[in-house]
This record gives C-alpha cells, sequence and structure tokens, in this order.
C-alpha cells in the first residue's frame, strides 16, 4: 500500500495506537492518535473532553491538510468531518479476554501501578469491557460493524492478536480495490 491517509480504530485496548506508529515510521508520514484531539492535556490525564468544534479546528490545522498520514483511535460520532479525509480504514479485532487483560497491563504501567479498582480507572474499565456487548449504547463493535457497512472506501480487517511487525506488513503489503 503507498502511502495515503489511512484511519486504524478498533477497541481500547486492541493496539491501534502501536500499530499506527508502526505504519507511520515504515511510510515515514505523521501519526495522530484521536485522544490527543477529544482530551485536553490534564494532569491527571484524560480527565477533562475538548469541546466538538475545538477537536476538529486542531486536527485540520495540525495533519488533515497533509498528503498522507495514519490515525489511530475511534472518531465515529465526534470526528466525522476528519474520517471523510481518509482513504482507507484497518479495523483491528482482537479477542474480548486478550483484549482486556493487554489493556489492564497497559493501564497498571499508565497509573505507576495503581489499583485497577480505584474510581476512575475502574469506570475506564468497565467502560472498555462494554465494547463487545451489542447492546452497549457507547463505542462498541456493533456500532464500528454497522458503520462499516456502509463504507464505500477500501477496508482491512486484522486479528490483532498478531505480532505488530506481521499486522504492519499486511497494511504495507495491501492492495485495496479503488470505491
Amino acid at each position: 500500500m503507498m502511502p495515503c491517509r489511512l484511519h486504524i480504530f478498533g477497541a481500547s485496548g486492541s493496539g491501534t495506537t502501536t500499530l499506527a506508529r508502526a505504519v507511520a515510521n515504515a511510510w515515514s508520514v505523521p501519526h495522530a492518535d484521536g485522544d490527543d484531539y477529544f482530551w485536553v492535556p490534564t494532569d491527571p490525564p484524560y480527565s477533562q473532553q475538548r469541546a466538538p468544534a475545538a477537536r476538529s479546528r486542531l486536527m485540520n490545522q495540525v495533519f488533515v491538510p497533509r498528503k498522507a498520514w495514519v490515525l489511530s483511535g475511534s472518531m465515529q460520532g465526534w470526528g466525522n468531518e476528519v474520517l471523510d479525509q481518509c482513504d482507507a480504514f484497518v479495523f483491528l479485532t482482537l479477542d474480548p479476554e486478550v483484549r482486556m487483560r493487554r489493556l489492564a497491563e497497559r493501564e497498571k504501567l499508565r497509573q505507576s501501578g495503581q489499583s485497577l479498582e480505584s474510581g476512575a480507572l475502574k469506570q475506564f474499565m468497565v467502560w472498555a469491557a462494554s465494547y463487545d456487548d451489542p447492546e452497549f449504547t457507547g463505542r462498541s463493535r456493533a456500532h464500528h460493524e454497522a458503520w462499516l457497512k456502509d463504507e464505500s472506501r477500501p477496508v482491512l480487517r486484522l486479528d490483532s492478536a498478531q505480532p505488530v511487525e506481521q499486522l504492519c506488513q499486511a497494511i504495507l503489503d495491501w492492495e485495496p480495490a479503488g470505491p
């Protein structure tokens, strides 16, 4: 695949950011993560959302006008203006038990060993586990699948249980059919 405007998304903990960085490095293009625009930088992090119009404005100033980039994270429902600029999509899936184990390990590192049972972190883990619940009204696999049903641009589906290098190579070798 030639460098383009690529969006890599999936459940929290599925490896979207890690894979997006690997692809961006291989292509020598910028990487952006939706969380960096969704959240205002705070201490502790992820405690104050940026207004939707400000998110889009910032993304359009920082990276959208470029010819090629890799964007990670889920943006359905708030970043449609940016998603409209994408050339192709990669949808990562992962067994829910494996994903939640990875996510717990990541959050323990991020939170300096803080218990996963503490306040906001516990809420986050419950929210993340809800991704695979078809009745969940937030970010979910059901919503991602419904969105993809109507998507005419190329979509590559990958199981992120594979090593990052293998996933990256699958994208680099991908020859998507045009819309």
